[in-house]
């Protein structure tokens, strides 16, 4: 177990403030083995669910890890210039870019340019997720409730997807369908036909910092 960081877009993020997103998939490289027979070198594979040969694969987080999300966010204009390893939070303001959270609600000057979340440092990250659950498989082996789990948005029936993105001319019923195009408005055009094997992460989602006492904002 160890404390590791997780970056999201900010839909995702708006997600796991609503508590909808539960799941998330990350691409993985497959292991490549030596065949004992005739000592040429194959791509390894997921035999079935549970089986051990799913645990000789490179996965980034595990059981019990927890992770603390990045997120795109901005600073006060005045700080634009200051590297994120130069600021710190006892004299830093900043603005959540996914759903215009505050970090102090009384700012004292406008908010200046937007810092990609590859760039949040620990103490700004406002959630917390603790992994229960670690799968790998081919990307186009989830399920409809895993689809939802992912946080994928869907009207009031849990049908559609909603909003379609503009390219769609028809909207998308069903949970898969749904995700197909959340993964490939994330990943590109492609990404889901290529279908790579994925690492499933189930976890919970704490809405504190990850330094914060438990249930402390």
């Amino acid at each position: 177990m160890g404390d590791r960081q997780i970056l999201f877009s900010g839909p995702m993020v708006r997600a796991l403030l609503a508590g909808t997103k539960t799941q998330t998939r990350r691409v993985i490289k497959p292991r490549r083995y030596c065949s004992l027979f005739d000592g040429t070198w194959s791509d390894s594979y997921v035999l079935d669910p549970g089986n051990a040969e799913w645990r000789d694969q490179e996965v980034s987080y595990h059981v019990g890890d927890r992770l603390w999300v990045r997120e795109a966010w901005r600073t006060q204009d005045y700080d634009d210039h200051f590297r994120p390893s130069l600021l710190a939070a006892d004299n830093t303001r900043w603005r959540y870019e996914a759903d215009g959270e505050l970090s102090d609600p009384d700012p004292v000057a406008p908010f200046g340019k937007l810092r990609p979340g590859m760039f949040m440092p620990r103490w700004a990250s406002r959630l917390t997720l603790t992994v229960t659950d670690v799968r790998v498989e081919r990307l186009q082996d989830i399920s409809v409730e895993d689809a939802r789990a992912e946080g994928c948005p869907f009207t009031h029936d849990g049908r559609q997807y909603d909003p379609p993105p503009p390219e769609v001319d028809s909207w998308q019923g069903y949970g898969r369908a749904s995700f197909c195009l959340l993964w490939s408005q994330i990943n590109g055009p492609g990404s889901w036909d290529e279908n790579p094997w994925v690492a499933a992460y189930t976890f919970t989602v704490a809405k504190h910092n990850i330094d914060s006492p438990t249930g402390e904002a």
